[in-house]
């Protein structure tokens, strides 16, 4: 038992590491501070920072490390349930059976059976019980910590999706078609930053966060469907019109482009 346990806490230090290295990356090439990200998903910044430098040792239970690790990740844009799979928290508890062989015959009666399984269930029960009240008001934040805070510009807070997708019931959807037999094509130009997911003929080409000042085009056969996280901070132009603003400030914009078919 000492030695599965000792294998399992080796096991979530190693892969503490190859996570926490993972994250400090993607955060330091999108140019996002400890503090931005602390803001987004209320989690302390010494655990974050903690959570880069595998220092295990420094965090909590590892069933709440694996809640931080998937908001820390869905924070910058990557697939949280994913990395927090990927952190080990041990097994389930089970009821060890005794060797009965080696005991006294008199304790093989079904009575004194009957009593041992009452006690061993009492005492499972009771142990988890505990460990749920102690859990309880952390894995509430965890999951169900305001996502719309996102990392603050100099006018407004953008909005990054929440956990692995938006709900398309929070967001405006806007068609559009373009001329007879035109090809879709629309232009994308960030005023702020903002996280962008672009659908082209059915497939996914981008999905990120993208800086202020970033301009680019995007040409679909039949479709192109458009998602911001901050529409007041993205102008789009379709096909030969003029640019506009996909929405309010902060709010979580969704607009379809279609091609019309030849007459």
């Amino acid at each position: 038992m000492k030695e599965n346990t000792s294998h399992l806490q080796q096991e979530q230090v190693e892969k503490l590491e190859v996570i926490g290295a993972r994250l400090r990356q993607f955060r330091l090439e999108q140019s996002i501070t400890l503090e931005e990200v602390a803001a987004q998903t209320r989690i302390q910044a010494r655990l974050l920072r903690a959570i880069e430098d595998g220092k295990i040792d420094q965090l909590p239970e590892p069933v709440y490390i694996r809640g931080f690790i998937r908001r820390f990740a869905e924070a910058l844009g990557l697939n949280g349930a994913e990395l927090a799979d990927a952190f080990p928290v041990g097994a389930s508890i089970q009821l060890i059976k005794p060797r009965w062989r080696h005991l006294p015959a008199a304790q093989l009666r079904p009575l004194h059976l009957y009593l041992l399984y009452i006690l061993l269930v009492i005492g499972s029960v009771s142990g988890l019980s505990h460990i749920l009240s102690r859990s309880a008001v952390q894995v509430i934040e965890v999951e169900n910590a305001p996502s719309a805070q996102q990392f603050p510009t100099p006018k407004n807070s953008e909005p990054r999706p929440p956990k692995q997708s938006l709900d398309i019931n929070q967001s405006a959807e806007i068609s559009h078609a373009s001329q007879d037999g035109k090809p879709v094509q629309v232009g994308v130009t960030l005023k702020a930053q903002s996280w962008i997911r672009v659908v082209v003929d059915g497939k996914t080409e981008f999905e990120g966060v993208l800086p202020e000042g970033t301009q680019r085009t995007w040409v679909a056969d039949q479709q192109l469907i458009v998602r911001a996280g901050n529409a007041g901070g993205v102008l789009v132009e379709f096909n030969d019109q003029s640019a506009k603003q996909m929405g309010a400030p902060g709010a979580v914009e969704e607009m379809t482009f279609a091609a019309n078919p030849r007459s």
